[in-house]
């Protein structure tokens, strides 16, 4: 006969006690497993909501400034060879070696521009003629992604024409939902107004930034219409090689500075890892005990079985034919169990992961390499566990197994 028909035999002669041998390794297989898959999902749909919560990298062009500073008190500034930012800089930025890092990119135009504002008659409100104010031409579908902290009294701008004011520049300069204004003799129309934000968002006018460019640069040439004051990017930045970014972008826009957030990118790196760190504790801690769960469960087993092993002693069984007995009985008890853990444990993160991430449309993929290395862990702890009592099986005192004949 041979050695894995008498394994299969024990196996089925010892239902009860297999039983517990298995669902104790299919209770720690599932609960790996299932930490496994909710960590990395809940994982990347952290790090996605924080890498679209705010910029961690500002491009600006790069100048040559010499400042005065005396007493404490700015006194004068020359700034020569300044450089300048444009449309196409957003494409090289979008050629990148890691540019699959780069979630969202969101260019700023500044300037100074004059506000007419008109009440809903059409007739010149000349409280407000003629003020200055700081605008921003902004993509801004970009920026509705990047500072998803805005709350917005009002619609966030959809044409052209649209204009988002700020809380403090619509109360200096009276403005109104949905109020007609003309910004440097061309008409806008105010659809949403910013809530304070304590930033310098409440102090501007946002405007669609192609529109921005035409307005801030009328007298210039088509190349001047394309300049970009400042841009600001969020990379997904969950393992991000931030430095390797930073050092690509700049190769790609010499004449610019880039700038990264370093203590925003740790903080969210560091908020990231910290459920990841816990989930392989606690995976450790349950292989742990179904390891010992195992070694418990065959050493009863060999135990039980003294007289078995005389029995093969007696027939000519070799030692080493005694531990693959007792070990292929705990393999192959462990990658069914490996196999059904993995299944379980899958079905279980689908019902958590929504849950802990808070985000109904996460989709858990199958994955056959996890398959295989829940199978191989669930063999590996067994075989680990089984060695020893296999071990002391073969080295039985034949004189006490035929006693117990």
């Amino acid at each position: 006969m041979k050695l894995y028909n008498i394994s299969l035999q024990s196996i089925k002669r010892r239902k009860t006690r297999t039983a517990f041998l298995i669902i104790g390794l299919i209770l720690a297989v599932a609960s790996f497993v299932t930490l496994y898959v909710v960590s990395e999902n809940v994982n990347r749909s952290v790090a996605s909501n924080l890498d679209e919560f705010g910029a961690n990298m500002i491009i600006t062009p790069k100048t040559n400034d010499l400042d005065l500073v005396y007493g404490g008190l700015n006194v004068a500034g020359l700034t020569f060879n300044k450089a300048e930012l444009n449309q196409n800089d957003i494409e090289k930025i979008r050629s990148i070696k890691n540019r699959d890092n780069l979630s969202i990119i969101a260019p700023i135009l500044f300037g100074t521009v004059t506000i007419l504002s008109n009440d809903k008659a059409g007739l010149r409100n000349a409280s407000t003629d003629g003020k200055k104010v700081v605008a921003a031409g902004i993509d801004f579908k970009e920026e509705m992604r990047l500072k998803k902290w805005w709350s917005i009294k009002g619609t966030a701008p959809a044409e052209l024409n649209d204009a988002l004011a700020g809380s403090k520049a619509a109360k200096i300069m009276n403005l109104k939902l949905n109020e007609r204004v003309n910004i440097n003799g061309e008409d806008f129309i105010v659809k949403g107004i910013l809530n304070e934000t304590g930033s310098q968002d409440d102090g501007l006018i946002f405007i669609d930034l192609t529109k921005a460019q035409k307005l801030f640069n009328r007298s210039s040439s088509q190349a001047k219409q394309n300049n970009l004051s400042l841009i600001e990017i969020a990379a997904r930045c969950y393992d991000c090689p931030i430095e390797e970014i930073t050092r690509q972008i700049s190769a790609k826009l010499p004449g610019a500075n880039v700038t990264a957030i370093k203590q925003s990118i740790e903080s969210k790196m560091t908020a990231v890892h910290r459920f990841e760190h816990f989930s392989y504790g606690v995976s450790a801690v349950i292989l742990v005990i179904s390891l010992l769960i195992v070694f418990s469960n065959v050493s009863a087993s060999v135990n039980e079985r003294t007289k078995e092993i005389g029995i093969f002693m007696a027939v000519g069984f070799r030692r080493l034919q005694i531990i693959k007995i007792i070990l292929l009985e705990v393999l192959i008890a462990s990658f069914a169990a490996g196999i059904i853990g993995f299944i379980l444990g899958i079905g279980a993160s689908k019902i958590i992961t929504p849950v802990l991430a808070m985000e109904e449309n996460i989709k858990i993929n199958f994955s056959f390499l996890l398959l295989f290395f829940s199978a191989g862990v669930a063999v590996l702890v067994g075989l680990l566990a089984g060695i020893h009592p296999a071990i002391r099986a073969s080295r039985l005192d034949p004189t006490t197994a035929f006693r117990s004949l």
